[in-house]
């Protein structure tokens, strides 16, 4: 998938666990589970403030585009 998603390496810059997170965030771990294995087909732009807000980060710190 060209868009991946940066989640695990934020998580351990932070020094955060995913349970953390979902927490902090509001959302299931199931949820941040698919996102930071990158099988997310979308993601909503509240989910991806509130993950900024919470890792304190830009949304280019969590995704990324790959053309391999």
């Amino acid at each position: 998938m060209p868009v991946q998603v940066s989640l695990d390496a934020l998580l351990k810059e932070r020094g955060m666990s995913l349970t953390e997170l979902s927490e902090k965030v509001g959302l299931t771990l199931a949820n941040l589970s698919i996102l930071k294995t990158g099988k997310a087909k979308a993601i909503r732009f509240s989910t991806l403030e509130a993950l900024c807000h919470v890792l304190e980060c830009q949304p280019g710190d969590l995704l990324r585009y790959s053309s391999d």
